[in-house]
């Protein structure tokens, strides 16, 4: 009975971390070039687990197709532009 329940319990906890590897890393696929003109809101989510780097998440805005979520790959050079023109933009508070 004991070993019934302990293999129930490992069976339990082996979906739950299946199925939190799907929400977690959602960068499976890295998005396209982009223009810094069109960034609305930058995401930098930690690496988990799951996930072999860490996940930057873009919205991006344009008048044809509204909002649009992609992520970046962190080592590519316009990523690493973008992180530092982000960061001054937002500490002069715009």
């Amino acid at each position: 009975m004991k070993l019934l329940t302990a293999a129930l319990l490992l069976l339990f906890i082996v979906m739950c971390l299946a199925s939190a590897e799907g929400v977690k890393c959602k960068c499976s696929r890295k998005g396209p070039k982009i223009r810094f003109s069109n960034v609305r809101k930058l995401e930098i989510k930690p690496r988990y687990p799951f996930c072999v780097e860490e996940m930057i998440i873009v919205t991006l805005w344009t008048r044809v197709r509204g909002e649009q979520q992609h992520c970046l790959n962190p080592k590519r050079q316009n990523t690493v532009r973008l992180l530092k023109w982000y960061r001054v933009w937002k500490e002069k508070g715009r």
